[in-house]
């Protein structure tokens, strides 16, 4: 009776490569100080508008980012994209900066924007994307504030 390794077959044909539009996902997490405050507007605006979060002497959070690609399955790895090149770009583009750091004064990308989770996702974006090599394209930017709070970004393109 022949081996198992005997009724092998070595196949010349390249492995199958399914089509079709995939989404993948990468969440990192960091933790970073803020304070939301328009400077143009009173402090009791500022009170009424976010409350505990306009504290001067600022407050901090443990985001967690989760970053999704669209596209194609590459014919010859059958990836998207390496999760781990993902990983290396959010920390070059994200994590560097902004990992225990007070968002307001201590990152340069974020110079006069007010760090709201909604800010924040669409300055990600502008920093992530570029780094993205084809044939994956940014699809979602999802920033989580807190377990229950949440903010996502589609991108320029997505009609309001």
């Amino acid at each position: 009776m022949p081996s198992k390794s005997s009724r092998r077959r070595t196949s010349t044909q390249p492995p199958k490569v399914l089509h079709g539009t995939v989404f993948i996902t990468r969440q990192v997490h960091f933790n970073a100080a803020h304070r939301l405050h328009n400077p143009s507007k009173s402090q009791k605006w500022n009170e009424e508008q976010y409350g505990l979060c306009t504290n001067p002497h600022w407050h901090g959070h443990n985001y967690v980012l989760e970053v999704t690609l669209r596209g194609q399955p590459d014919a010859e790895t059958g990836y998207l994209m390496d999760l781990s090149r993902l990983k290396k770009i959010l920390q070059k583009t994200i994590l560097g900066p902004c990992d225990h750091h007070n968002l307001n004064e201590d990152v340069p990308f974020l110079r006069g924007i007010i760090p709201s989770t909604e800010n924040l996702t669409i300055a990600f974006w502008q920093r992530i994307e570029p780094h993205i090599p084809a044939p994956a394209r940014l699809h979602c930017v999802r920033l989580y504030e807190t377990p229950r709070n949440f903010a996502d970004y589609y991108g320029p393109e997505v009609p309001a």
